[in-house]
């Protein structure tokens, strides 16, 4: 294992904020795989992920378990800074460096910080980036892909070897194109983009669930030997999923106190009572929540309060 600077910048009152790089395998090797972690400030999951990660690696490089002809690269955190103060985004100018992509090495800083990521990012032949979910809930840990034409479709077959429940795809829109996703696949990586159950606490079952995931495909990628296998547990089978087809369950009128009699992960009937808004002063029902289609619950909000057409659901269809 080896240690590197990948970024280094002068921070007012605190010492210089270093993003900090960990290389394995031949540091002259084929350019493999590239493993990227959080960007925000709360995301504590997905660095303890790919610090996991970093654990594991060094210990299969040692035991001879990483190929010879390759290079593997993890940044575990690249916005260390904001994580410090404890703020989601960039603090001074409130942005966030996963919508500053491809970034500018003379713009702001967060478009700097992007643009020296993306400069050795994409060198890689695949990348991997640990996010966080945009809706707050529980779900399904899974792989997602934003669309970008033939190299998405590759990267879609490729995603089964994660061996994860879903690989999902989604059409990209304006907000997308600024994504790092996105601009790792404008630069001929196969990006995938791995999200675990949790975001600003350690989900520690859910971290290891998705630190195998990566162990699986490096595996299957041949950039780790075989006898690497037993390292991970077994995964599942993937089922590839547009984000279109999930179906979204929403309160429609009603406003109060959510309660839901299913958990992520459980199999459902068409028709089957799945949650249920109660008045706020006087519990009385205001609302059914059943189930459209037979499926698995995808996502679910973990929230007691409910506003009007809010999604409270999200179903996989079978």
């Amino acid at each position: 294992m080896r240690r590197g600077i990948v970024f280094q910048m002068e921070v007012p009152h605190r010492e210089p904020m270093r993003i900090r790089g960990f290389e394995f395998g031949n540091d002259r090797g084929v350019r493999a795989c590239a493993i990227v972690g959080s960007t925000r400030g709360n995301e504590v999951q997905q660095t303890f992920i790919c610090a996991r990660l970093v654990a594991m690696l060094a210990n299969l490089e040692r035991d001879g378990m990483i190929d010879a002809h390759v290079n593997i690269l993890v940044l575990p955190c690249v916005n260390p800074f904001s994580m410090n103060v404890h703020q989601r985004f960039w603090p001074v100018e409130r942005s966030d460096i996963n919508r500053s992509f491809p970034g500018d090495a003379d713009g702001g800083t967060t478009e700097r910080i992007a643009a020296s990521i993306l400069r050795v990012a994409q060198t890689y032949e695949q990348g991997i980036q640990l996010c966080s979910f945009s809706q707050q809930g529980d779900f399904l840990p899974h792989v997602r892909i934003t669309y970008q034409g033939p190299i998405s479709d590759r990267s879609v077959e490729l995603a089964r070897d994660f061996c994860l429940p879903y690989v999902v795809t989604r059409m990209p829109t304006a907000y997308d194109e600024s994504t790092l996703n996105y601009v790792w696949q404008q630069s001929g990586t196969h990006a995938f983009s791995l999200y675990s159950k949790a975001t600003d606490r350690i989900d520690k079952g859910s971290a290891d669930l998705v630190a195998d995931a990566v162990l699986r495909f490096l595996v299957a990628r041949g950039v780790l030997t075989a006898a690497a296998e037993r390292v991970a547990r077994q995964g599942s089978k993937t089922i590839p999923l547009a984000e279109s087809d999930l179906v979204d369950l929403r309160t429609k009128r009603s406003a109060g106190f959510l309660i839901t009699t299913v958990r992520v992960g459980d199999r459902v009937r068409k028709g089957q009572k799945l949650a249920q808004v109660f008045d706020a002063f006087d519990t009385h029902v205001l609302e059914t929540l059943q189930s459209p289609v037979n499926g698995r619950v995808f996502f679910m909000r973990t929230d007691s309060l409910v506003q009007q057409h809010m999604v409270v659901l999200r179903i996989a269809p079978e």
